[in-house]
């Protein structure tokens, strides 16, 4: 099965206290789609800031409408939301998301790969994150995918140690793998005939 080719859409995923105190639980299915929430951009901005990052951001709102919400999307995502009585000292109720694209490798054909993984720090440690991360994994294998890659900081030992608890593996230190970027001046540059 081919991933879905028409405007892309987010999907909105409500999360409910569970049995459990201090676990969200997703919902089966998507409550409703909607064009791009603004919490992907402000989603974006924080993730950067915990990331130590910030200042690399340099995408806006509009961006992320256009790229991901187009004819042919660059990316798709799963917002995460809870009911309004459990909304955030700001009022948010979307707390967290997940934006993924899809990808090919030459080795083993179909993969996804998941750019972000968010939630709101207080809502972090109750499911959310592993609810998104899933769901991302469903879409994937729904569309032929036979892997999700995705990074994660070296120092951030709470996210490498929960995505080895999942069953993933550190391509780096497996396969000796580094992740590297052109950009800028030298994207130009390696662009020239």
């Amino acid at each position: 099965m081919q991933p879905t080719r028409r405007y892309s859409l987010c999907h909105i995923f409500t999360f409910t206290p569970g049995k459990q105190r201090n676990l969200f639980l997703l919902s089966a299915t998507p409550r409703k789609k909607q064009k791009a929430p603004s919490l992907l951009s402000l989603g974006a901005q924080e993730l950067a800031e915990y990331e130590k990052v910030a200042e690399h951001v340099k995408i806006t709102q509009r961006d992320l409408e256009q790229d991901g919400f187009s004819k042919n999307p660059f990316f798709h995502g799963i917002i995460a939301e809870v009911p309004e009585q459990h909304k955030t000292k700001e009022g948010h109720t979307k707390i967290g998301y997940a934006l993924y694209f899809y990808s090919y490798s030459s080795w083993s054909g179909r993969a996804v790969y998941m750019e972000d993984l968010y939630v709101m720090p207080e809502f972090r440690g109750k499911g959310i994150g592993k609810a998104l991360m899933s769901k991302v994994a469903q879409l994937g294998l729904a569309a032929g995918c036979n892997q999700v890659n995705f990074t994660v900081l070296n120092w951030n030992k709470s996210s490498l140690d929960f995505y080895l608890s999942q069953g993933c593996y550190d391509v780096t230190t497996n396969m000796g793998y580094h992740c590297m970027r052109c950009e800028g001046e030298a994207l130009e540059h390696l662009a020239q005939p």
